[in-house]
């Protein structure tokens, strides 16, 4: 809040509460100049001492410490600060009533028992205002930090989207540019269509990945391209069976979620295996849950990074991929890893 905003509503709050009990005053006795000057006095006191309790809190960061600590300022400092006030402005009354600037009718309440009412008074109007503050205060850094955090989530997933983006193995790029440039003499028609299919990727890559989730059918799309540009380069080495479940028409998922684990199956398992193998895509619906299986010939064994499609060299990581399922999977996303007579699963559930 700008000094002039708070300014402008500590005058409208102070000068309201002036304007309200000389209203309360009217209503059974006259009131006269000595009158309204004392309680204009009064608001302009409490203006002060609100402010000092405002800085005084800043200064010594109240919502920062405890509880205990919070709770034993308020219990003492506005008593002492309407304490202040009502001293000050029983010091103002007897200067004016000694100079004779000041005149009260006979039988105006005075002593040390009215000074002690007028400071409860005064105390309780001062809590009621901290009490507000406190909470707007409260209210402020609850909001700045849910937009810090914001910020933070979103600041990690543009550095997980660029991280993703960045995971197009450069190998497979250039793979298929040469490729495509053996092919363009060898079969135009068919280089054509191997570049379209490259620009498809490319495009999908930069594109959907600034999504938090993507249709299952697009996302299918462009992994057939990229097995297709793949298949190019290790030819009848690698074979990819598909299974998918017409059930899952209209699911969607993370972008490239499943692209990452069709290229960590090629890289790590068909690419390491003497004569290439069948990759194994499995898309089933499991109730409100999509369930995807890719396999791979291969061993893998946990934490030894020599081993074949181990967690350590996928270059996905299992940690990282489980990460993405807890933020855009949904409710139950998980995803495990297991080996078996010579070939790699990796299994992952979301909700579709």
């Amino acid at each position: 809040m700008t000094n002039r905003r708070r300014t402008a509503l500590q005058a409208v709050l102070w000068g309201g509460y002036v304007a309200i009990s000389l209203a309360m005053v009217a209503s059974f006795q006259p009131v006269s100049g000595s009158l309204v000057f004392v309680m204009v006095m009064l608001g302009v006191l409490l203006w002060l001492a609100s402010e000092g309790l405002r800085a005084l809190a800043l200064r010594q960061a109240w919502l920062d410490g405890s509880t205990r600590a919070l709770l034993l300022r308020l219990a003492g400092l506005p008593p002492l600060a309407a304490l202040a006030v009502q001293a000050t402005l029983y010091a103002i009354n007897a200067t004016g009533l000694s100079l004779g600037l000041l005149s009260f009718p006979r039988g105006t309440p005075q002593g040390l028992g009215v000074l002690f009412g007028y400071t409860v008074n005064t105390t309780i109007m001062l809590w009621l205002w901290l009490s507000v503050w406190l909470g707007v205060q409260t209210l402020n850094r609850w909001r700045l930090g849910e937009i810090a955090k914001w910020r933070a989530e979103t600041a990690a997933r543009e550095l997980e989207l660029q991280v993703l983006r960045a995971q197009i193995n450069p190998h497979f790029l250039f793979n298929a540019l040469n490729n495509l440039r053996a092919l363009i003499n060898e079969d135009p028609a068919r280089a054509r269509e191997m570049v379209s299919r490259l620009s498809n990727t490319l495009r999908h890559t930069l594109q959907h990945s600034a999504k938090a989730r993507v249709p299952l059918a697009d996302e299918l799309a462009v992994v057939q391209d990229y097995v297709a540009l793949e298949q190019l380069h290790h030819e009848e080495r690698l074979r990819v069976d598909w299974r998918v479940d017409p059930a899952t028409a209209g699911a969607s998922l993370p972008p490239m979620l499943l692209q990452l684990l069709v290229e960590n199956a090629i890289k790590h398992g068909v690419a390491r295996t003497p004569g290439g193998g069948v990759v194994g895509i499995d898309i089933a619906r499991d109730g409100p849950l999509l369930r995807i299986a890719v396999d791979n010939p291969g061993e893998w064994q946990p934490g030894q990074p020599g081993s074949t499609t181990s967690a350590t060299s996928t270059g996905l990581g299992l940690a990282n991929l489980r990460e993405r399922l807890q933020r855009a999977g949904g409710e139950g996303a998980d995803c495990r890893i297991e080996s078996a007579a010579g070939r790699v699963k990796v299994s992952v559930q979301l909700s579709a």
